[in-house]
């Protein structure tokens, strides 16, 4: 069989099944790779790998087995030194190397965003010890967050609102933080009005933006998310602004997740990543072209059109609650009968673990709130039984 490109995927979780879906439509050939058998991106792909990302020396195995004309990261534990040789050495990774290393861990990409380009952020330090975390939260104040500088959907951060409770802090960050290295980003306390993830693409003909998504969160992760999110077109023009000049600057195409605390008309920047972002699931029904399509077009080359938007729409995940690999889904049907708008996409996951996210609802309606309790309610009607 011919295909239009062959692409390594690091990573095979929810998003990357979603993109290997969306590039599969394309006539791509996707060999999906992780540290585990039977992840959901996997279960669609054309082949799969099973090593540890941040393996190096498997990762390059990997690349020379399968030649991909894309190396395309979906996590961001990933052993970017290696993607780092790799490019040097012709292999195309997505967006670029750089951009995947510099957003493997919130330090980079932070120091870019302040200290190179002059975006606004929050007050923030880094910290690699208990000591340095509390003379970091002397410069920032009181309530600070406290964070690994890598992890994924919030694992290990914490609001710390008194001195007592930085011990706790650093030892819960350390505790999730992913990779091996043991270092916290300590930030200022935003007190925004309200927080969005700024899809944009950059591919051959520019950058373009999708309408803001608002999300909720809970222990630093995202629960549910909307689209559009109103806000003001000050705060939106001057989001859209920072969006592009970091993404000019780590280059490349793809679609990148730019995260930002909204103050009234102020947008102040908060993280990016450099490829389909969780809260971004909501696009599956809100967009023409979701975000899984978007990144696929933008790697291959291929024309991005006006993003077009359905209508207000709302996601709301589906979540386990215990440790278990024998489990089965019921009130399916209960879900998809909330309304007509409304669609159900079960990730496939071989094991549960207590808040992972093992599915997402997704509805439309005449307004955000609107799709909000809908998709909420099919959340809600969808069962994990465990065995």
């Amino acid at each position: 069989m011919t295909f239009t490109a062959k692409i390594l995927l690091l990573g095979s979780g929810e998003l990357g099944r979603e993109f290997t879906i969306s590039a599969k439509r394309l006539g791509a050939c996707v060999i999906a790779c992780d540290s585990y058998e039977g992840a959901p991106a996997m279960q669609v792909a054309d082949a799969a790998e099973v090593f540890p990302m941040l393996d190096g020396e498997r990762l390059r195995a990997a690349v020379e087995k399968h030649r991909p004309d894309f190396v395309v990261p979906e996590i961001e534990a990933i052993r970017t030194e290696a993607l780092v040789e790799l490019e040097g050495e012709g292999w195309h990774v997505v967006p670029t190397a750089r951009a995947a290393a510099m957003t493997m861990n919130r330090d980079a990409i932070r120091s870019l965003a302040a200290e190179q380009l002059g975006l606004r952020t929050s007050r923030y330090r880094f910290a690699e010890s208990l000591d340095e975390v509390i003379a970091a939260a002397g410069h920032t104040g009181l309530p600070c967050v406290v964070k690994p500088v890598m992890s994924s959907s919030g694992k290990g951060q914490s609001t710390v609102r008194g001195e007592d409770e930085l011990a706790a802090a650093w030892t819960y960050a350390v505790a999730n933080m992913r990779g091996d290295r043991p270092r916290v980003i300590v930030e200022q306390f935003v007190d925004f009005d309200y927080e969005i993830t700024l899809l944009t693409v950059r591919s051959r003909g520019g950058v373009s933006f999708c309408p803001p998504i608002g999300h909720r969160q809970e222990h630093g992760d995202y629960r549910e998310s909307w689209q559009p999110m109103a806000m003001s077109p000050a705060a939106l023009a001057e989001a859209q602004a920072m969006a592009r000049a970091v993404v000019d600057d780590l280059g490349g195409y793809g679609i990148f997740g730019v995260e930002f605390f909204i103050k009234g008309d102020e947008a102040i920047f908060s993280e990016l990543s450099p490829r389909p972002h969780d809260t971004g699931m909501v696009t599956s029904i809100s967009q023409d072209l979701s975000e899984f399509d978007l990144h696929a077009r933008a790697i291959l080359g291929l024309p991005i059109p006006e993003i077009a938007l359905r209508g207000p729409s709302a996601s709301a995940v589906i979540l386990a609650d215990r440790d278990a690999t024998a489990f089965r889904f019921e009130g399916l049907a209960d879900a998809l009968a909330t309304g007509p708008q409304v669609d159900v996409r079960i990730f496939g996951k071989p094991a549960t673990r207590p808040n992972r996210r093992m599915g997402v609802a997704l509805a439309r309606a005449e307004s955000v709130e609107a799709a909000r309790a809908l998709a909420s309610e099919a959340a809600r009607r969808v069962r994990i039984v465990y065995s």
